[in-house]
């Protein structure tokens, strides 16, 4: 069954690429394709549209704007599979993603591109960029998605509804993974196939800025999902600073005799600072898991009431119907039995 399915792909100038991959995804069966297009300056739309898709453009500009608009307004399908269309992922892996979705036991589910990457498929530079951004983000917030850079998604879109998403361009995926960790949403890892860019086709990627942007999100996010790891490092970075230019100013007081007021002045504060961030990390991270515990408790008791008023009214109709059969067996008896009046 694949009506339950929208493929969306965020689109700008892909028109070395779109039509293959619309076609591609169509003679696997997932014939509802939906191209949202950031204003394409090439063909993009048009071979979009000759290949069989729905074409849609995005009234902002950015991947992570694109595919929030997509879903909360183009897409009626009770599944997203989300990919990119630089035919970089396979058609052939979308009945492997999407089987958590439909057998219940996910609803985010993340290709992993490093299952099975061919040759060529991402530079050096790029894999020691996602290996430390996976890392990061796994220290951070404690859960382990393998892949959280992958553009290969498939969700409900219940569960991308109950997530607060804010990132415009390639932060998405990113964002994707912390707000899916954060609101505690099944989330399962499929192995996939990537493959390299075909022949022709441009990356609209910016390793370095978009790699910083990546990398600010991860960290920004962290105030709220581990706030010991957020104000902590910063604490630790300026208490290090402070110790640095102390021992400066100590060094030069002791040898040479030369004082430095300011810089020690500047010390004094770098340390207590430190001091003072850690404290508060230590404090924000125990008012984030007393938080967590009490909204834990307060699902909990929802369900025990849930499932009280659930049996109470199962009792209910048990009583109703228990009841109502002598009434219905004597009103039976007194049709068979009393004469018709005259």
């Amino acid at each position: 069954m694949t009506d339950d399915v929208c493929v969306l792909l965020p689109t700008y100038d892909e028109a070395a690429t779109v039509a293959d991959v619309v076609t591609d995804f169509r003679e696997h069966g997932l014939e509802n394709v939906l191209v949202i297009d950031g204003g394409s300056t090439d063909d993009t739309r048009e071979l979009a549209r000759e290949a069989g898709a729905r074409v849609e453009i995005q009234s902002g500009s950015g991947k992570g704007q694109a595919i929030r608009e997509a879903v909360r307004e183009h897409v009626t399908s009770e599944y997203v599979l989300m990919a990119d269309a630089d035919g970089t992922y396979r058609a052939s892996d979308a009945e492997a993603m999407l089987e958590p979705l439909r057998e219940g036991t996910a609803e985010h589910v993340i290709g992993d591109r490093f299952a099975d990457m061919r040759e060529g498929a991402m530079t050096r530079f790029n894999r020691l960029g996602n290996a430390v951004f996976n890392g990061l983000f796994s220290v951070i917030h404690r859960e382990d998605y393998g892949d959280i850079l992958s553009g290969y998604r498939a969700f409900t879109v219940e569960s991308f509804e109950r997530l607060r998403l804010a990132a415009d361009g390639f932060g998405i995926e990113t964002e994707l993974a912390v707000e899916c960790a954060r609101h505690g949403v099944r989330t399962t890892v499929v192995p996939i196939t990537y493959l390299p860019r075909p022949s022709g086709s441009n990356t609209n990627l910016h390793p370095v800025k978009d790699g910083g942007i990546i990398l600010m999100a991860i960290y920004r996010q962290a105030k709220t999902s581990n706030p010991l790891f957020y104000f902590g490092s910063a604490g630790v970075a300026s208490g290090l600073a402070g110790t640095g230019v102390a021992a400066y100013v100590a060094y030069d007081w002791f040898v040479n005799g030369i004082p430095h007021n300011v810089l020690a002045i500047v010390a004094g504060v770098g340390l207590i600072l430190g001091v003072q961030l850690l404290i508060f990390g230590v404090l924000s991270d125990l008012v984030v898991t007393l938080h967590g515990e009490t909204l834990d408790r307060v699902e909990r008791l929802e369900r025990e009431v849930d499932d009280a008023l659930g049996q109470g009214d199962a009792d209910s109709e048990a009583r109703e119907s228990a009841e109502g059969e002598p009434i219905a067996a004597e009103l039976e008896g007194k049709d068979r039995t009393d004469p018709p009046e005259q």
